[in-house]
Order: structure tokens, then C-alpha cells, then sequence
């Protein structure tokens, strides 16, 4: 028997019906369904080279793509945006479906990571941290003064103070360079701004004795509140020509010798770092001094005193305006360690 024509045609179209209709159920699957997920969030990595059918291929077979691998690919080649994805960590979340996923990697808000240079610490100090830092990619053969002097063009015997201290975020394989780089361009933009608005008549016959100056400060004290009146004392020594007389410079003289304990033989051994037997300035920064820092070296504060010590109840210093004074409170403070004790 004979099926007739419009049979044949209804038979068709009820085929098509369901194609269409199984084809309108995955499409909207793949725009409208999670990305299969066990965490609440995974790091996902497309590498430099990465094309479409590549990132898709692998996000179905780590499990994470509802749908097959073409989808992806072939949504991204009608979007004509298939071209458009950028390498780098992207951080998957729960709810994130295929297309929001696109989306996210033609954005390139990639995966930020962080490091804190904190104030105080040496140009020493931060290569070590750095070297500590899995997403930080070492390209220098030694991260040492040398390696990063020449790197970063750096005029200076030494590349000790020139790093502002703060938290800088990057990503993944941002190289030793790079960060630093950064890091050394936000010193000098903070020294060049504030060297451009001195207005008092200070000691200081360059920008750079500025950042030595605010690197003494740091070392003697982590009270913000009390830097420009140790600014203060430091700029008043220098006019008068007395030495600054400053521990932390002759600790940072001794170097690898320095245990712990400064004694009266290493006041006494001379150093360029040795302020109780040089006058002046030290010839580089000590560390990597704070913006706060910076901006009492800039702003010392007015008064008379020239000599403290530590012993204030808010662990501070005590400041006094001669020798006397100062004489009877470094007593005091020794008396006070001798019953903590």
C-alpha cells in the first residue's frame, strides 16, 4: 500500500518538531544550566596559544561543561567573539553558566594574587618574600641588589629604600621585574611629589637623602603619631652638625654580624652606616620606609629636642631638649627593663 504524500510530509515535520524541539531543550541547557561544579569555586587556566576549541575541549573534560565541547565553540563562533579570550587564572563560580563563562574570559578579570611589602622591612627582606611567592615568576638568574639594580636601571650602589611599601595585587606569572618594577615606579612618583612640594628650608640636598631620612625614621618607631617629632630631632642634629647617633644605622652596618644584640663595641667600630662615628646622613637607605615615613622626613615637627629614648607609657620615645634630660630618662628606662625583668 501506498503511504500518501502528505503522510510522508506529516512524518517529516514531526521529525523536524522533535529535532527542533530537542535542539531548543540543549541550547537553552547550555545557556540556563550551571557549570557542573564539586567546589564552590575552581580555578580555571587558559594558557597563552589557548583557542576556543581548546578552553571548550578542556572544560568538558574536566567535567565542568554541561554540555559537549562544541556547543561552547560553535556559541562563540556565531557571538564572533571566539577570537576575543585572554589567557590567565579565571575563578569559576557556582552559578556561572557557559556563557557568562565567555564572557569572563573575553573580560580578562583574571585571578588576583598579593604581596605586602611591609614598611621596614629590607630590599633583602622582600626579594626572599618574593622568592616564597608561588604565583611570582623568578626570571632573574639571582634575585639579589646586582641582578635587580641592573634590571630595573637603578642609579644607585644600592637598590635598598627604593620599593614602597603596600599590598600590590597581580596575577598569576607576573614576573620578579614586573613587580618590582612597579613597586620602584610608585617610590619615585612618591619621592618626586613630595621633593616638588617642599616649601621649609630642610637639610636635605636631594630627594634621595629624603628617602634615607624617612628610612631611619621608620626603624625608630612604629607609632605614626610620633615620626615628625622624630623627624623633628634627626633635622635639628644635622643643622646643629651633631652626629644622629642612631641604632638602627649601625645595625644595619653590621650586617650578617648583627645578632640581636647591639653593644657598645659595635657603637664604637666605624662603618659608613656608623652614625655615633659619622656625621651626617648615612650613604643609602636602611630599609623600605612607609609613605608616613616619608612625609615626616618632609615635616618634621617644630620643638627643641634633641635626643629621646624609649620608656613613653604608649611605647613610644621620651623626648628631651638636653643632655641632662635625656641623661636621667635613658636611667629610667634602664631601671624600668632591669624590674621587668
Amino acid at each position: 500500500m501506498k503511504i500518501p504524500i502528505y503522510i510522508k510530509l506529516l512524518f517529516l515535520l514531526i521529525i523536524a518538531a522533535i529535532i527542533a524541539l530537542v535542539a531548543w531543550s540543549e541550547y537553552q541547557r547550555f545557556l540556563h544550566q550551571p557549570v557542573n561544579m564539586v567546589e564552590q569555586e575552581t580555578i580555571f587556566t587558559i594558557y597563552p596559544g589557548d583557542n576556543i576549541s581548546k578552553v571548550s575541549q578542556r572544560l568538558y573534560d574536566k567535567g565542568l561543561s554541561p554540555v559537549p565541547s562544541i556547543y561552547l565553540d560553535i556559541y562563540a563562533r556565531l557571538q564572533g567573539n571566539a577570537q576575543q579570550i585572554k589567557a590567565g587564572e579565571y575563578k569559576i563560580e557556582s552559578d556561572a553558566t557557559l556563557p557568562t563563562l565567555l564572557k569572563l574570559f573575553i573580560s580578562g578579570k583574571v585571578v588576583q594574587y598579593s604581596l605586602t611589602i611591609v614598611e621596614g622591612m629590607t630590599a633583602k627582606q622582600l626579594f626572599e618574600k618574593m622568592q616564597a611567592h608561588p604565583k611570582l615568576k623568578i626570571t632573574l638568574p639571582e634575585l639579589n641588589n646586582e641582578t635587580v639594580r641592573q634590571a630595573l636601571s637603578i642609579e644607585n650602589e644600592l637598590v635598598e629604600g627604593w620599593f614602597l611599601p603596600e599590598t600590590y595585587h597581580f596575577p598569576a606569572n607576573t614576573t620578579d621585574v614586573q613587580f618590582l618594577r612597579r613597586a620602584h615606579q610608585k617610590m619615585q612618583n612618591q619621592l618626586d611629589i613630595i621633593w616638588q612640594q617642599m616649601t621649609e628650608n630642610l637639610p636635605y640636598d636631594s630627594a634621595y637623602e629624603v628617602l634615607i631620612m624617612a628610612s631611619i625614621i621608620e626603624k625608630e618607631s612604629a607609632i605614626p603619631q610620633e615620626r615628625p617629632e622624630i623627624a623633628g630631632v634627626f633635622v635639628r642634629r644635622l643643622e646643629k652638625g651633631m652626629r644622629l647617633q642612631t641604632d638602627p644605622t649601625v645595625i644595619y652596618g653590621m650586617g650578617e654580624n648583627y645578632d640581636g644584640n647591639i653593644r657598645k663595641k659595635d657603637l664604637q667600630t666605624d662603618t659608613p652606616y656608623n652614625t655615633y662615628t659619622r656625621f651626617g646622613l648615612p650613604p643609602t637607605p636602611i630599609c623600605l620606609p612607609s609613605k608616613e615615613s616619608i612625609e615626616a622626613a618632609m615635616n618634621p615637627a617644630a620643638g627643641n629636642s634633641l635626643y629621646f629614648v624609649a620608656g613613653a607609657e604608649n611605647g613610644g620615645h621620651v623626648f628631651s631638649d638636653n643632655l641632662e634630660d635625656h641623661n636621667r630618662a635613658v636611667r629610667q628606662y634602664w631601671n624600668e627593663m632591669q624590674l621587668t625583668k
